[in-house]
């Protein structure tokens, strides 16, 4: 009966130390996995600060791997399977879990190599994603920025990309896009809203992430002091950016948009009806870029005749919608045009200024003086002029 007792108790003895002893190999060995992954983790850290690990689309072997945003750890480890990465997508979740990525990988496009390690692919995962910059200069049209997007390497459907700038209802959390009224002769609905600037941009991007990235720009550069202006001015903001998109291409001198735009709202705001025609070449440019034509100093009197809603030499009143993508100074210059300017004429000097005039003697005097330095093509700076062949129109 004793010896039975004895040996019950030494069993329960072993299993203990069994237990103690395993805890201890468990902790230890725990603590040494800990203090050896976060030397692994510090020295990745290190390798990617001082630029020796870099894994990109030009790196032999790369792997592309796109996250997207409520991606769970299982997807991406599937994906990952599929890519030949990883071998076993159970390990790839449990070592996520127990190494603390879980829920941490970021959304985007990353480049993952075969020879990398789990640690070290679940790191790079977590950092952050793949980008292309890009930078808008002021004044670009949809098109354009389009072309620049697609030259830059964005995988994107152009066709998805359009039905976007027409689809404002898929960016109604912007007021000033809600604010927009649509029309059937407008170009693309939200052109003049993709704010001319750097971005960065993910490879992958989908076609709705693109324009939002431009949106939150123009929502931010749009302060609230610039809707008050515009409702002082009886405009829209929409009227004004429209407005601020024709001095953008008129001009790139800061000082001439300010007397541009007071002719502008000199003749739309005039009581002579005939006044109110904007005579804009760079509207007849817009139309012309959209016919695929090139670029011209001083409209034709063909190009006057061009039957377009965008032809301000045709319809009075502002075009139905914006025809670039202005830049700040232009918008600041359409909400606050030159005071006390009497001049209803403008036209370029050839040089990147403009000539003013009060009448149209003196704008036609001003033509004949600076039409020798006027070439075939329009200057970078986008500059245009009012033609001095429109006998039957006022230019601006």
């Amino acid at each position: 009966m004793f010896s039975r007792k004895v040996s019950i108790a030494l069993r329960i003895l072993i299993i203990f130390a069994c237990v103690v002893v395993s805890a201890f190999l468990g902790v230890f060995l725990g603590y040494n996995y800990v203090i050896s992954q976060n030397a692994r983790f510090t020295k990745l850290e290190r390798q990617i600060k001082n630029g020796e690990l870099v894994i990109n689309q030009d790196t032999p072997g790369s792997v592309m791997i796109v996250i997207r945003s409520g991606d769970t750890t299982s997807d991406i480890a599937e994906q990952l399977k599929k890519a030949g990465l990883i071998k076993n997508t159970t390990t790839f979740s449990i070592m996520s879990k127990f190494n603390g990525f879980d829920g941490g990988y970021l959304a985007g496009t990353h480049f993952l190599t075969p020879d990398l390690t789990y640690d070290e692919m679940m790191y790079l995962l977590c950092q952050e994603p793949e980008v292309v910059r890009i930078t808008f200069p002021e004044g670009f049209t949809y098109r354009e920025i389009k072309a620049r997007l697609k030259e830059k390497g964005l995988a994107f459907s152009e066709k998805r990309l359009d039905e976007c700038m027409n689809s404002p209802d898929l960016f109604v959390n912007y007021s000033f896009v809600s604010a927009i009224k649509a029309s059937d002769d407008r170009d693309y609905i939200l052109s003049g809203y993709l704010f001319p600037d750097t971005y960065d941009f993910d490879m992958n991007a989908s076609e709705e992430e693109i324009i939002s990235t431009f949106l939150r720009n123009m929502n931010v550069k749009l302060y609230e002091e610039f809707y008050e202006r515009a409702d002082k001015l009886g405009m829209s903001m929409d009227e004004v950016l429209t407005l601020a998109s024709l001095i953008q291409k008129e001009t790139t001198d800061k000082t001439d948009m300010l007397y541009i735009s007071a002719v502008f709202h000199n003749r739309l705001n005039s009581e002579d009806p005939d006044m109110r025609y904007l005579g804009s070449d760079a509207s007849i440019n817009f139309i012309r870029e959209n016919q695929g034509l090139s670029h011209v100093w001083a409209a034709s009197e063909e190009d006057l005749q061009m039957e377009s809603p965008y032809n301000t030499y045709r319809h009075p009143g502002l075009p139905p919608g914006p025809i670039c993508m202005p830049s700040l100074d232009a918008i600041q210059a359409a909400l606050y045009p030159e005071p006390n300017c009497n001049y209803y004429y403008f036209c370029a000097k050839g040089n990147g200024r403009t000539a003013f005039a009060v009448t149209k003697e003196e704008h036609e005097a001003n033509v004949e003086k600076y039409k020798e330095n006027w070439t075939d093509t329009p200057s970078d700076s986008g500059s245009d002029v009012e033609s001095e062949d429109a006998e039957d129109y006022d230019e601006g």
